[in-house]
């Protein structure tokens, strides 16, 4: 059994067993492997972030929570394939590619039979040139998004003129390889398009942000015509907060800058 194998094994092997912990010495032997390796890669599961923990004592051992641990995940070659290719496009300038890297690490554990094979074959075949990238930014965007909070930002645009801005995130935008924070700007008192890489500063503020429709802010841009992407139609099927289509973004121009 490979390493792979044995990871999303073992999460099974607690999964069934659970509430009751297991012992390391226990899960050794399930496995026929040293209590060395098992301490290793109960550790690499906690680092990929499967809620796997330790109780001490007598009668104690190592459990997990199975709510909260995904279940067997059989992708066909083509659909493994797919989705290497798309967390290799989740480099480290796109937002929220620290979720997605450990995302793809409890994926990966999870992977049994052919498509396993396909994607680990297809991931050591692709290769990319890394971008610098302000984490700082990027984590406060990928904050007001979520949580639904204004901004202040400090802007440069494509003729190089400074600005500071207070906004409210609506959503992102990413077209021709590049990442855009769509907002309601209250300095311009409209909607503005903030390329991610030219926002030099970021903060949260206390404030709570107004909701506003992406679709509209993009009215009268070059990427008023945007849809949905199709592969995250399944995610977003009856959401409360989509009132129209929502842009895909995917090869069209950005829309105005921050101007």
């Amino acid at each position: 059994m490979n390493r792979t194998a044995r990871l999303y094994a073992l999460v099974e092997e607690l999964r069934a067993a659970a509430p009751r912990p297991l012992t390391v010495a226990v899960l050794a032997a399930r496995f026929e492997v040293s209590t060395r390796t098992v301490q290793r890669d109960l550790q690499s599961l906690m680092e990929a972030g499967v809620p796997v923990r330790a109780s001490p004592g007598r009668g104690g051992g190592w459990s997990v929570d199975p709510a909260m641990t995904l279940p067997p995940v059989r992708f066909t070659a083509d659909e493994a394939s797919a989705l290497a290719v798309a967390l290799a496009a989740a480099d480290a300038s796109a937002p929220y590619a620290g979720a997605a890297r450990t995302a793809a690490q409890k994926i990966a554990a999870s992977m049994t039979g052919p498509g396993s094979a396909a994607a680990q074959e297809l991931a050591s075949r692709i290769v990319t040139l890394p971008s610098p990238t302000d984490t700082t930014v990027r984590a406060a965007v990928e904050r007001a998004l979520i949580t639904d909070t204004v901004l202040r930002l400090s802007y440069v645009d494509a003729e190089g003129r400074e600005s500071d801005r207070v906004v409210e995130p609506a959503g992102l935008l990413t077209a021709d390889g590049r990442w855009y924070l769509i907002a309601w700007c209250r300095t311009r008192r409209a909607g503005r398009g903030f390329r991610l890489d030219r926002i030099t500063a970021a903060a949260l503020t206390p404030e709570r942000a107004q909701p506003h429709d992406l679709a509209e802010l993009l009215l009268g841009s070059a990427a008023a015509g945007a849809v949905q992407p199709t592969a995250l139609a399944s995610l977003t099927a009856g959401s409360s907060r989509i009132s129209r289509p929502r842009p895909s973004f995917r090869g069209l121009r950005p829309p105005s800058p921050g101007g």
